[in-house]
């Protein structure tokens, strides 16, 4: 495992309602505690159930508290939309940007999460950026290129301070529920390339997103431009989601 502090991030999706997530939050705090301090982690529940995550973790700092997304805007005639702010009362610490299901089934496109990068870094929260490529991409041979001009598109003249501030995400979208697998190698292909591609990427948590299990995590970390993951479904049960990091960890 690399130098720089892991990081891992429990995406929920639309799982779990408010009851639920106290419930999981019952029983992983008490795991999370043996993890060692210096790894970073935070779930990202559903909209809906912020406020009871973050009234379940009040009592600890050892869980950080993400968000899904968010909108580009301030405030305004947005019907359905959450705006950073919003985010900040519950103590959010992390918005995911950019997720493949985001880009796929609302459209958004790079230029909107380059927006929303910018809303969530003015609002003193840390934009996870999720960057990742087709399989058609892949077989063409232009994944690290389309990968890049993702992370070109959405950031553009961000400047090198704020773009310190960034995580970045890399979900191989052709290896999400395919049965295809994306090995540790071509993962680190894309992480290397994306630590080289701008100065202030020198140092930021790079997170790999691509079906993370417990059996698989080890591996990924162990890859010197890996520092954690995006975790899917393995983080929907507490116990699974601590054994996933404790294992990746311990490589």
């Amino acid at each position: 495992m690399n130098r720089r502090a892991p990081l891992f991030v429990g995406n929920w999706k639309m799982n779990k309602n408010a009851s639920q997530t106290r419930s999981f939050i019952e029983s992983f705090l008490p795991l999370a505690e043996r993890i060692p301090a210096q790894v970073g982690i935070a779930i990202a529940p559903p909209f809906t159930a912020l406020g009871a995550a973050a009234a379940a973790l009040a009592a600890s700092s050892r869980v950080a508290l993400a968000a899904q997304t968010m909108s580009e805007h301030a405030e305004g005639a947005y019907t359905g939309e959450i705006a950073a702010s919003m985010l900040a009362e519950f103590q959010v610490s992390y918005v995911i940007l950019g997720h493949s299901e985001r880009r796929l089934y609302q459209h958004e496109s790079d230029a909107v999460i380059g927006a929303k990068v910018r809303a969530t870094l003015a609002d003193g929260m840390t934009p996870i950026l999720a960057v990742g490529e087709s399989l058609t991409v892949r077989e063409e041979g232009n994944a690290v290129a389309h990968v890049l001009a993702q992370i070109e598109g959405a950031l553009g003249a961000l400047s090198e301070d704020r773009a310190a501030r960034i995580v970045v995400a890399y979900e191989p979208i052709w290896a999400i529920g395919t049965g295809k697998n994306c090995d540790r190698d071509q993962a680190q292909e894309i992480a290397l390339a994306i630590r080289g591609s701008r100065g202030a990427f020198a140092e930021i948590p790079i997170l790999y997103g691509g079906s993370m299990k417990p059996e698989n995590a080890a591996a990924y970390l162990q890859m010197p431009d890996i520092d954690g993951g995006l975790v899917g479904g393995a983080s929907l049960d507490a116990a699974s989601f601590a054994a996933l990091i404790s294992g990746a960890i311990a490589a």
